[in-house]
């Protein structure tokens, strides 16, 4: 079992220095990538974007890159056009203002007056980008594993108070049916007490018969018991993902406990009730984290 929560590193040699990629990742329905690299890069961001989805398959990735030391080939000052462009400003002045001096810092907001004295080696580049990525990967799904192991131990224990509630169920809803046939003969006989009329026995037993079916939980405690079998099988994969498997499981786990709840409506029984539930929903928060 692997969580989607996860977090990863990676660097690669890339010229005198190292290109380095930090991916986070969080839960979500499918894979969603956003990639987010340096503006002399952007244009490199497939080749990130490839890789992570070769590697991973669910969750929000969130991609930065950064670089340390001398990478790419440095900007240089287009000394030709800043000439020109202070020589147009200037001109300016002289014709609208005279006195007002021309600041070097309004260069600055100029585009493109920075420019490289030699292109960048693309196939380096992409290569030291998915060196990377793939460490990233490896690195986020470390994490995963080690997170998927803490999740799949609280399912473990979640599952085992779901089997003792279940248990405690089997046993308590056949002695909550007896009690309610108890009491209806009792308020039958205190009813007909004194009156001249009498309850055919076969009526009173086709009553008790309506009112034991009313009550009747097994089939639900049957499905319940299976849905936590399959679910104990899929916490023990450690490889393959199971999140939507799972969630389907405890999707038919709130129904079936819901459908008790609504039979078993009776105070001794609140408690295994109340426990079944905060079981199958503790779950359900944790399986929105799984792969």
């Amino acid at each position: 079992m692997q969580s989607m929560t996860g977090y990863g590193s990676g660097r690669a040699a890339l010229g005198e220095g190292h290109v380095v990629l930090d991916l986070r990742t969080v839960n979500h329905r499918f894979l969603d990538v956003r990639v987010r690299l340096p503006s002399r890069i952007q244009g490199r961001t497939p080749t990130v974007e490839r890789v992570i989805r070769a590697r991973l398959e669910r969750g929000r990735v969130d991609v930065t890159a950064r670089f340390e030391g001398q990478t790419l080939p440095q900007p240089a000052l287009d000394l030709d056009r800043a000439r020109s462009v202070y020589g147009e400003l200037a001109a300016l002045r002289d014709a609208l203002n005279p006195d007002e001096p021309v600041p070097l810092a309004l260069l600055s907001s100029v585009p493109d007056l920075f420019v490289s004295n030699r292109s960048i080696d693309e196939e380096a580049l992409d290569h030291s980008l998915e060196r990377a990525a793939e460490a990233a990967c490896d690195a986020v799904m470390a994490m995963r594993d080690k997170e998927g192991d803490a999740l799949a131990a609280e399912f473990g224990t979640r599952l085992s108070e779901l089997g003792a509630s279940i248990g405690e169920l089997k046993i308590a809803v056949p002695e909550m049916v007896e009690g309610r046939r108890a009491r209806l003969r009792d308020r039958l006989d205190a009813l007909l007490a004194g009156a001249d009329a009498k309850l055919e026995p076969s009526r009173l037993e086709q009553e008790i018969a309506v009112l034991a079916d009313r009550s009747d939980v097994a089939e639900e405690l049957v499905r319940l018991d299976s849905h936590r079998d399959q679910m104990l099988e899929l916490i023990e994969n450690l490889s393959a993902p199971v999140g939507k498997r799972i969630d389907f499981l405890l999707q038919e786990m709130a129904r079936e406990a819901n459908t008790i709840g609504s039979k078993v409506q009776d105070g001794a029984m609140t408690t295994h009730v109340i426990a079944l539930k905060a079981c199958v929903e503790q779950m359900r928060e944790q399986a929105q984290n799984v792969l």
